[in-house]
Formats: C-alpha cells, structure tokens, sequence
C-alpha cells in the first residue's frame, strides 16, 4: 500500500484479531489508525475527530454495520464507508451501497485487496478536495496568479516560502494589505505534503466574534440564536490539510486563547459542547498589522504570538518590486479580456509606462482592480492612457517649466492633473480658463 498521503483510517469490528491485523498494516503504510469494537465507542471516535475512510464490519455482535453508515456519515459527510463481511452475496453489495457504502470487502482478505480500496479512496477524496478548491477560487471572481517574479526582494520571500513549506511550522506572513498575502499562503499549501487534503481560509475582521468562533471550532445545534444543526467548523473540515487566518491580529482575544490551546494540544470543542475533539491541521497566518505593538497594547497574546511565529516571510510592497507590475498587469488583461469577451491585445506603451511609475498604495489588489475597470472602458485593440484611472494619470512625474520639455508637454499634463482633481468639466474649465469646446478639443488631442 503506497497511497502518496495518509489517510485518517477508522476501523470498526468486534472481533480484536481483525482490528489489530487491519491497523498494523494501515499504520505500516502511514496511515492514521483508530478502533472500535462496538458502534457506541465507533461514534465517539468519529464525534472527536475527523476521518477520511470507516472499515465497518457488517455484524457488530447483535448490531448490524449497515445501520452504523448513515450516523457515522453525518459526523464525518466526507467520510468513505466500506462494509467488511463474511457473508458476501450481491444482495449485500447492493443493500450497502443503497445505505451508503463506497465499497464492500467480502472476508477472508490479503493486504493487497485493502491496499487496493485503500488507494480509490485516497484518489476519490483528492478529486473532491480539488474540485472543491476549483469552486472557491471561482467563486472568488479573480485570476490565480501564478506564484513567480523577477524582482530579488520577492524571489528571496518565495525561497523562503518553499523551504519550509514542506515542515509542520506556523507560518506567519507579513505584508500590506494587497500584496498577495492569501495566494502566498495557498503556494506554501500546494508545495507541502499536506496539498491533497482541504485548504481553508477564514477572514478574521470579516465576522462577529460569536460567528467567527462558530467558523474556526464549530457548533452543536441550539448553542446560539440560528444555530439550527450542528455544524462542524472549518478545523474539521480541513482534518490532514491547512487552515489559513487572513488578518490574524483582528482575532478576539478569546478566541485566541482557544486558538492557542488548539496549537499547543490539537484539541478544542465546538461551542455549546463539552466533548474535546482532536484535529490534525497547519495553521498558516497572516497580518498587516505591527502584531509588537498590539502586544505591548494588551491587544494581542504574546504566548500565541510565539505559536503563530515559527517562520515569517515579509511579503514586500508592490512598489518594491516594480520588475512585476507590467508582467502581473499583462497576465491580468489577458484574464478580464476573456472574461467580458473582449478582443484587446495588450496595453500601448504610454499605458505601460504610466502603470510602470504609479506607486500602488493599494499594492496587488489595486492593480487588479484598475486593469479590470479598463479592459470594461476600452473598446479598442489596446488599453490606452485615457482608459487607466484617473488616480494613476495624476500620479504621473509632471515636467518642470524650463525643463527640456515641449509645451505640448506641459499642456497635457497640466489639463490631466486639473481634470483628476476637479468635481466636474465645468469647474475644470474655469479653472483652465478655457470654454468647453476648448477643452473638449484639448482632450481629443491629447487622448483624455
């Protein structure tokens, strides 16, 4: 059996012989093993925690397996179940299957047929948990940039990044706001062992802290005002995998004693339940806040600010790495061209340099959003000057009178530097001091 990632194997039969011999050879292979002998005790180990995969003998003394499916499954949705029976006929085949079964494993049986099982398991969940990550980065509206640059500053942060993304370390990641802190993360994910298994994503200041604590740990039915069922959290969702906290100094500080107590010990109970629960997750982090100062402040725990810090990567400021700016935004036209069906092939090269000199407060997200609203303006083959916002057409180096420089020169920018600050045309005008058949051939003539 030589599946490429462990699988958490829960082994239910009443006969010990069995449970021993399935487990030895499961664990041989990597796997993480569990047992009962008795649904009652199967149920408590699928209420602590989560598991990929149920070997479920069909006659648990006086119980039937078959009955014991459907509630695992409810604790577990992702769960695989196959039946293990000495009384195989296809009559049992097809009754597991119509109760939930994957598969069935008629008794005796060598390694092989268990590693076999094993192994379509392994490829069925690796398949949903793609499929799954495929639908939230649509959901998401954006193009996933491909993790590569030609800037040193943030070559080094990516070699950093693959480093260690491979260890079971905390990592911290540090960075404005708009610098690609989320898709970083995800990059450490798929070049970890643990890329098979879910990723998830959790927005601290995006929820309430009642809420947010329901998303991180889960929740029993009743446990608050519209908690309807229970509902298992995004800890267990990700059982074997990643869970990413973007904005990790906006956690309420009870939470983050939790959070903490979760790092320490891999344990934690949903709210409004005393059950423990164990999970097997990596929690990646990160912040644009000075996370020192909110420890001074009292704001943020300094024991878990430790946890969190095993690795930083400081992901730098787009205005640091301005050797990407015109490859990111060419990858991003090309995205929001086929998107909205537009035929436009690249951007002219006054447009270009205009992106090359903007300085990007808003960093990877602001030039997402300005290359997108200009491929919706442009209604020609290439994104022109008069197409970019506004905002990067002030922020362009004007020429100095008495430079080398034409007066055309300085007309243009002169009248686009009045246009971006002024409420209106007519205010531009008086400003200018021109008519606005003037201005209107002004702007004709210099592409505003």
């Amino acid at each position: 059996m030589n599946s490429p990632q462990p699988l958490s194997i829960l082994v239910v039969d009443d006969e010990p012989n069995i449970r021993k011999t399935l487990a030895i050879a499961l664990e041989s292979e990597g796997h993480r093993v569990s047992s009962a002998g008795n649904p009652k005790d199967a149920l408590a180990e699928a209420g602590e925690r989560y598991f990929d995969l149920a070997l479920v003998d069909l006659r648990l003394g006086s119980e039937s397996g078959l009955d014991l499916i459907a509630n695992l499954q409810a604790l577990c949705p992702w769960m695989k179940c196959i039946v293990i029976t000495a009384y195989a006929s296809i009559d049992t085949a097809v009754e597991a299957m119509r109760r939930g079964a994957f598969d069935y494993l008629p008794k005796p049986f060598t390694n092989d047929q268990v590693s076999v099982l094993v192994r379509k398991v392994f490829e069925i969940r690796a398949l949903e948990q793609k499929v799954a990550a495929l639908q939230d980065l649509l959901q998401e509206g954006v193009p996933e940039a491909v993790v590569d640059s030609k800037s040193p500053v943030m070559q080094r942060a990516l070699a950093m990044a693959r480093q260690v993304a491979d260890s079971e370390a905390a990592i911290l990641v540090r960075g404005e706001s708009g610098t690609g802190k989320t898709l970083l993360a995800r990059a450490v994910h798929s070049w970890s062992r643990r890329s098979a298994k879910p990723l998830g994503t959790i927005s601290c200041p995006s929820l309430s802290p009642e809420l947010l604590e329901s998303e991180l740990f889960g929740h029993a039915r009743g446990a608050f005002t519209g908690a309807l069922r229970d509902y298992p959290g995004r800890i267990a969702a990700c059982e074997g995998g990643t869970l990413f906290l973007d904005e990790i100094g906006d956690l309420p500080q009870p939470i983050q004693a939790k959070l903490l107590r979760f790092l320490q010990e891999k344990t934690y109970e949903r709210l409004g339940e005393l059950k423990t629960r164990k999970a097997d997750v990596r929690i990646l982090s990160a912040t644009n806040v000075d996370l020192e100062s909110a420890i001074a402040e009292g704001k943020f725990r300094e024991d878990l600010f430790y946890r969190l810090d095993v690795v930083t990567i400081v992901v730098p400021p787009l205005r640091e790495r301005r050797e990407d700016i015109v490859p990111m935004a060419e990858a991003l036209l090309a995205f929001f061209a086929r998107q909205n069906h537009r035929p436009i092939l690249g951007f002219s090269k006054d447009a270009l340099q205009m992106l090359q000199n903007y300085p990007w407060p808003g960093n990877v997200r602001e030039l997402r959003n300005g290359v997108e609203r200009s491929v919706l303006l442009c209604n020609e083959s290439l994104v022109g000057v008069h197409h970019l916002p506004l905002k990067l057409k002030s922020a362009e180096p004007a020429p100095e009178a008495g430079g080398l420089v034409t007066m055309e020169e300085l007309e243009r920018t002169h009248i686009r530097r009045v246009l971006a600050s002024s409420k209106s045309i007519e205010e531009a005008c008086r400003i200018l001091g021109m008519d606005s058949v003037t201005l209107w051939r002004k702007r004709k003539k210099y592409g505003l």
